[in-house]
């Protein structure tokens, strides 16, 4: 028994951040992301116990976290992102205030266009730029084939285009974030 937890433990070790970060972004707070990751972790513990062997560890628990997320779902009826920005955190001391300003108003608009988009364009952009999985990868992941997944993601990166085309008014006021006041 405790070779088999040794070696869950390397996969945990390997995984964690990743599905935290795949999970975080797609929920409301930091402590459900936790919560949900957790979830994740032990339901990939027991499978391990059972079956002792798992072909590919990382299709495996990001198929169990969109399980989880999708049960999640269905529980709170509703879909938050937070800021991709929160969850990468990268901060640069060499950046001067002005063009961070300039940056953070970029990440924000694309965050927005990103929100807009459906689950499953957003999971495609996600998988493969942020966690930046291979096409076979995210397949197996998404349970599609790589053609399907490579259409997918043309037609995700697309949605993305042409979100970031509309004006800032209709992102906001698509996404429910209230009346926008027009800059004379």
């Amino acid at each position: 028994m405790d070779h088999l937890r040794e070696t869950f433990s390397r996969v945990y070790d390997q995984h964690v951040a990743k599905i935290y970060r795949f999970i975080v972004v797609k929920v409301s707070s930091q402590q459900i992301a936790e919560d949900l990751c957790s979830e994740v972790f032990m339901r990939g513990w027991e499978a391990f116990l059972r079956n002792r062997e798992i072909q590919n560890p990382n299709a495996f628990l990001y198929q169990i976290a969109r399980n989880v997320l999708a049960e999640h779902y269905r529980k709170e009826q509703k879909l938050e992102v937070i800021s991709v920005e929160d969850v990468l955190q990268v901060p640069n001391d060499q950046i001067d205030p002005q063009e961070q300003a300039a940056m953070d108003s970029d990440i924000e608009e694309i965050q927005a266009a990103i929100r807009a988009l459906k689950e499953e364009y957003q999971n495609f952009i996600l998988l493969r730029y942020v966690e930046e999985l291979s096409t076979p990868e995210i397949a197996q992941i998404m349970g599609k084939s790589e053609e399907s997944v490579r259409v997918g993601m043309h037609r995700a990166l697309k949605a993305l285009r042409d979100q970031l085309q509309k004006p800032a008014v209709k992102i906001e006021q698509q996404l429910g974030l209230g009346e926008v006041e027009a800059v004379k």
